[in-house]
């Protein structure tokens, strides 16, 4: 229930597959996919996400792509050609 308040709140799916240089290998870059509700444009959570990671892990950032796609949006509205009643 907590994601549905999110969502009406305009939080999107956010993916992110973030690059990092390996911490034993740093010439290798290994691939990690994180995703979780977050707001755009600003991407707090994933900013905290990223803040955690570059403080607390060894391997260091290399890049961040990131794709966002809203879960709830209004319904579309078109015009009927004809109407039908039963009486």
């Amino acid at each position: 229930m907590a994601s549905l308040g999110l969502q009406l709140r305009d939080y999107r799916l956010t993916t992110a597959e973030i690059l990092y240089h390996m911490p034993d290998h740093p010439h290798l870059l290994q691939s990690y996919l994180w995703q979780e509700l977050d707001l755009a444009p600003g991407y707090p959570v994933l900013r905290r996400f990223l803040d955690f990671w570059q403080a607390n892990l060894d391997g260091k950032l290399h890049s961040v792509k990131l794709a966002t796609h809203r879960l709830i949006t209004p319904g579309e509205a078109r015009a009927v050609a004809a109407e039908f009643r039963w009486t």
